[in-house]
C-alpha cells in the first residue's frame, strides 16, 4: 500500500495539462505551487512545451529524468486514462485527478477502467473531479483555489470539490489555520480512510474537519475513526441527511447516502462531533483548536445581565453543557466580590452596575477554584460599563486560563465599541461571540468529546453462541429458498444463541394443539407455520390469549381454515403453540448487516407503535457492553424501563445480553439476508 506522505509531504510534483492560459486551471495550479512556497521540484508537462513561471515545461512526463512522487492531472476526461497509464509507468506514486466528468455525470465505467488499471500497477488515485490538495507541512498548494491560507492544525478532508476550493477563503476569513486541506471527489481510490490514518499520525494536524456526501467502505471508516478519537477531535458534516438531499448527493457524486439515523448513530459511537452546520462546523474546529479540554464538568456563568445568564442557561441544557450547582461552594468563592443584591448562585449575577473591574475580580475568583472546570462570561453593554477596557480583559484572561488547562468562553452584546471588540478579538483567535448559543454550542462540542474520553472504552463484548447451529438451520432455510425464518426455525437459532424465548411446540394436528397447551400451560397464541403465507395475520393466521381447551379447539380450526380460504395451495406444516406473554413494555431489538456499516445493532420501543413512533437506536457492531447500555438510555422511552407508578425495574441487564448476542449472529454467522 502506497504511503500517504507522497500525498502530503512529496519530493516532486509534475503537473499534467499545465496551461499557460492563465485563466485555464491548469495554470492556475501551477501558480499556486510556485507561490506558496514549495521547496522541491516541480514539472510542468505540455506538449507545447516551452516556459511557465520560470520552470521548464515538458512535453511528455517520459521526458523528465526524475522520479516523481505526485502528479496532479488537470486535461480533458477522455485524456485522464493515457496519462493514467503515463504515471504508473514511469513509477508515480500517487495522481491527483483534478478533472472532472466522470461517475458524478455518469461515466461510471470510465472511472472504473481508471481505477483498476491503476491499481493494477501500483499507481494510488485521488479523485477523479477534485480540487487538489493543500499541505502546509511543505508549503505545498496544489489546488485551483484561494492562494492565501493561513497555516495552522486544523486539516479538512471535503468530498465537494467546489466547497473545498471555497473554505480555503473561508478558513482565511474565520482565521482558522490549516494544517491540511483535501477533496476525495469520487473516491475511485483514495477515500476518507486512507487519509484519517495520515492525519491522525501527523503532529501538526491537532482537529480534523470532514465534509461527507457518502460513505463507501464504512466498516473500515469506523475503526479509523475510533483510533482517531482517541487522540484528535473529528467534526463532520455530512449532507444528504433529507430524501431530496439523498437524492441530490446520488446525482452529484454517484455514491449512496446511506440511511441518516444509523450514520448519524455510528458518529457518535465513534466520538466523531456531527455539526449541524458549515459555521458550526468552523466554530467548533477553531474552539477546540485553541483552546485546551476540560479537566471536570463543573462550568460556571459570569455576567452583568440576569435575563442573558437565564438564555445562557438554556443553552447549557440545550447542549449538553452541566451548570455546578454547589451553592455553598459558589458562595465561598465569589461572595467578596458579588455585591449585596447580586447572585451567588449558577449564573453567578455581578448585577448592571459591573464594571471590567468587577469582572476581573470574579474571573479570577473562577480561575483560582479547583471545583470549576470551565467559565462563560456574559458582558452585555449598560450605561456603566467600560467597553472601552473590554479587549485587554478578553486577552488577559483568556491567555491566564488557556495556561492553566480551562475552557473559557466570552459573549459580549451591545454597540459598536463592543461589536469592534467582538472582531478583533476573533481575529486573534480568542473565543468571543455575540450570541449566548453560539458560545455555549463551542463548549457543548467540547464537553461531548471530552465525557466521549472519559467513558471511552476499547473492550468489546462477546457472546457464546452455536456458530455451526445456527449456519446449518440457516442452510436448509436457504435449500427451500426462502429467505425467512419459520417459527421453529427462529426458535432453534434463538436457543443456539442462547436467547430466552417464550415455550414453544408445533402442532399438527387438533389433538396435538390440546396437549401442547395443555403442557405449555394457559393463556396461549397460535400461529400458522407455513413458508406460503409470510404475513400470518393477513391470513387469519394468528390467535391470541386462548385461556381454555375449547379456546383452543376454535381457533386451531379458525386458522387452517382461514388460512386454506386465503391461499388454497399453501402448504400448512402446522399451528405454532406458545406460552402468552404477560403484558408489560414491547421492545424490539434486531441485527442486520448494512450496506455501508457492516454489522449494526438496533434498540427501541417494540409492538405496534414501533413503526410509528420510530423510538429507536442503532450502533456498529461489535460494541462494548457500555456502549449497549448506552443505546438502551438513549431512546425516549428509556425512563418507562426505570419503573413507573409502581411498575418494578426492567431487566436491562437482560436487553443488553440481547443486543450483544443478536450483533454476534450477524457478525460471526454466514446467514446472508435471512
Amino acid at each position: 500500500m502506497t504511503d500517504m506522505r507522497y500525498l502530503f509531504e512529496p519530493k516532486s510534483i509534475a503537473v499534467i495539462g499545465a496551461s499557460h492560459d492563465t485563466a485555464k486551471i491548469g495554470y492556475r495550479v501551477i501558480e499556486n505551487i510556485v507561490l506558496s512556497g514549495y521547496p522541491h521540484k516541480v514539472y510542468p508537462i505540455n506538449p507545447r512545451g516551452g516556459e511557465i513561471l520560470g520552470l521548464q515545461v515538458f512535453k511528455a512526463l517520459e521526458d523528465i529524468n526524475n522520479p516523481i512522487d505526485l502528479a496532479c492531472i488537470v486535461i480533458p476526461a477522455k485524456l485522464v486514462f493515457d496519462a493514467v497509464k503515463n504515471c504508473a509507468d514511469k513509477g508515480v506514486k500517487i495522481a491527483l485527478i483534478i478533472t472532472s466528468g466522470f461517475s458524478e455525470v455518469g461515466n461510471i465505467q470510465e472511472e472504473k477502467r481508471i481505477a483498476t488499471y491503476a491499481r493494477e500497477n501500483g499507481l494510488r488515485i485521488l479523485g477523479p473531479n477534485i480540487f487538489g490538495i493543500y499541505s502546509a507541512g511543505v508549503s505545498l498548494n496544489a489546488t485551483f483555489g484561494a492562494r492565501d491560507v493561513r497555516p495552522g492544525n486544523v486539516a479538512i478532508v471535503t468530498q465537494s470539490g467546489a466547497l473545498g476550493a471555497s473554505m480555503i477563503g473561508k478558513t482565511a476569513v474565520e482565521n482558522i489555520g490549516i494544517s491540511a486541506m483535501v477533496s476525495v471527489g469520487n473516491k475511485a481510490d483514495i477515500d476518507e480512510s486512507d487519509l484519517l490514518e495520515y492525519l491522525l499520525t501527523q503532529d501538526m494536524t491537532k482537529i480534523i474537519f470532514m465534509y461527507v456526501e457518502g460513505v463507501r467502505e464504512g466498516e473500515r471508516l469506523v475503526k479509523v475513526l475510533n483510533g482517531a478519537t482517541k487522540n484528535k477531535p473529528v467534526v463532520v458534516i455530512k449532507s444528504g441527511r433529507s430524501a431530496k438531499g439523498a437524492i441530490a448527493v446520488a446525482s452529484h457524486t454517484g455514491s449512496l447516502a446511506g440511511t441518516d439515523e444509523v450514520f448519524d448513530a455510528i458518529m457518535r459511537q465513534s466520538g466523531v462531533l456531527r455539526a449541524e452546520s458549515l459555521q458550526d462546523a468552523f466554530d467548533w474546529c477553531k474552539f477546540l483548536s485553541n483552546n485546551p479540554l476540560p479537566h471536570g464538568e463543573n462550568t460556571v456563568i459570569i455576567t452583568n445581565g440576569g435575563g442573558v445568564g437565564v438564555m445562557t442557561a438554556d443553552a447549557c441544557e440545550k447542549y449538553g453543557v452541566r451548570l455546578y450547582d454547589d451553592v455553598p461552594a459558589l458562595g465561598e468563592i465569589f461572595s467578596d466580590i458579588i455585591p449585596d443584591f447580586g447572585s451567588t448562585k449558577n449564573p453567578i449575577d455581578l448585577t448592571g452596575q459591573a464594571t471590567t473591574s468587577e469582572f476581573d475580580g470574579a474571573l479570577n475568583a473562577a480561575l483560582k477554584s479547583d471545583t470549576i472546570d470551565a467559565v462563560i462570561a456574559l458582558m452585555s453593554e449598560v450605561a456603566v460599563f467600560d467597553a472601552e477596557n473590554l479587549p485587554g480583559l478578553i486577552e488577559n484572561h483568556y491567555q491566564h486560563f488557556k495556561s492553566q488547562g480551562k475552557p473559557i468562553l466570552f459573549s459580549c452584546f451591545g454597540g459598536d465599541k463592543v461589536e469592534d471588540c467582538i472582531k478583533s478579538c476573533s481575529t486573534k483567535g480568542f473565543p468571543v461571540f455575540g450570541d449566548v448559543y453560539e458560545a455555549v454550542s463551542c463548549l457543548g462540542g467540547m464537553y461531548s468529546y471530552y465525557n466521549y474520553l472519559v467513558n471511552r472504552s476499547d473492550e468489546i463484548a462477546v457472546a457464546d453462541i452455536q456458530v455451526e447451529t445456527i449456519e446449518e438451520t440457516v442452510r436448509r432455510v436457504r435449500e427451500d429458498k426462502r429467505n425467512f425464518l419459520l417459527a421453529h426455525e427462529a426458535r432453534a437459532i434463538m436457543k443456539a444463541a442462547r436467547i430466552q424465548t417464550p415455550t414453544s411446540q408445533v402442532a399438527r394436528s387438533l389433538d396435538e394443539a390440546v396437549r401442547h397447551s395443555e403442557a405449555i400451560g394457559y393463556p396461549v397464541v397460535m400461529k400458522l407455520v407455513s413458508k406460503d403465507i409470510v404475513h400470518k395475520s393477513d391470513a387469519g393466521g394468528v390467535a391470541l390469549d386462548l385461556e381454555n381447551r375449547d379456546e383452543v379447539i376454535d381457533a386451531y380450526q379458525a386458522i387452517i381454515q382461514s388460512c386454506k380460504a386465503y391461499d388454497p395451495n399453501a402448504k400448512i406444516e402446522g399451528v405454532d403453540i406458545s406460552k402468552m406473554a404477560r403484558p408489560g413494555i414491547e421492545l424490539i431489538i434486531g441485527a442486520r448487516r448494512d450496506k455501508t456499516f457492516g454489522p449494526i445493532v438496533m434498540f427501541g420501543l417494540g409492538g405496534i407503535y414501533v413503526e410509528v413512533m420510530k423510538d429507536i437506536s442503532f450502533r456498529a457492531f461489535p460494541l462494548s457492553r457500555n456502549e449497549a447500555m448506552n443505546m438502551v438510555k438513549e431512546i425516549r422511552s428509556y425512563p418507562l424501563l426505570l419503573g413507573v407508578r409502581g411498575e418494578k425495574k426492567k431487566d436491562a441487564t437482560g436487553i443488553v445480553d440481547t443486543i450483544i448476542k443478536l450483533g454476534t449472529i450477524i457478525q460471526e454467522c454466514e446467514i446472508g439476508d435471512i
